[in-house]
């Protein structure tokens, strides 16, 4: 297919995109702009969002996404709790990971990839169990590190998305799609303002 048959088809995709993927793309975008600000109000919007993509990913069959979509949800609230009940601003709360931060994201996305793999194989009708396995099982790991308050939470949630695109785009969500792009992007300059307030927390301590 040529770029204009590729626009078509685009086009045609946002013509026939329901009213529940506009909301869920909505709150999606509120969700990663706050979560670029350092905002607690990435939780309650972000809860909103993952409600309603569950409700479009079980109707295209991405089941190992929908199980991520779960797992987002407990993991916002588990986010949201944390994030209310510590004392310190959050500036002073973002970090990098320590090596046993890193480690554990590490086999969050390896041990995921491949009990995913082999359920979606084995037990569903998935038509695409390796890439849906991928997706989510890295996206898992950027969601527990983004509770955390890590900066390596946007590297993780990049790796899913890079992935996440193109799949989508195969199951015919456009607009989550692009929803998946423009937090990709997002998460670029997330990944650069965090760095940019720990670069600053540690200039203050020598001054």
């Amino acid at each position: 297919m040529n770029f204009q048959d590729w626009f078509g088809l685009f086009k045609e995709q946002i013509l026939h995109t329901s009213l529940v993927e506009w909301l869920a793309v909505g709150f999606g975008v509120s969700e990663v702009l706050l979560a670029k600000k350092n905002s607690i109000w990435l939780y309650p919007t972000g809860i909103i969002s993952i409600l309603l993509s569950m409700f479009l990913l079980l109707n295209v069959k991405l089941y190992a996404e929908m199980l991520l979509s779960i797992y987002y949800l407990v993991m916002s609230v588990y986010g949201w709790m944390i994030w209310k009940k510590r004392k310190l601003d959050g500036e002073n709360q973002v970090a990098w990971s320590t090596n046993n931060e890193l480690l554990i994201a590490v086999l969050i996305s390896v041990i995921g990839f491949f009990v995913f793999y082999f359920v979606l194989r084995n037990h569903t009708d998935s038509d695409v169990p390796l890439l849906d396995a991928f997706v989510s099982s890295t996206a898992w790991a950027g969601m527990w590190l983004l509770a955390k308050r890590k900066i390596e939470n946007w590297i993780f949630l990049n790796v899913s998305n890079i992935v996440a695109i193109p799949l989508l785009f195969h199951k015919k969500l456009p607009l989550m799609a692009c929803l998946t792009t423009f937090l990709f992007i997002v998460a670029i300059f997330g990944f650069l303002d965090w760095k940019k307030i720990v670069g600053k927390r540690e200039l203050r301590k020598f001054n």
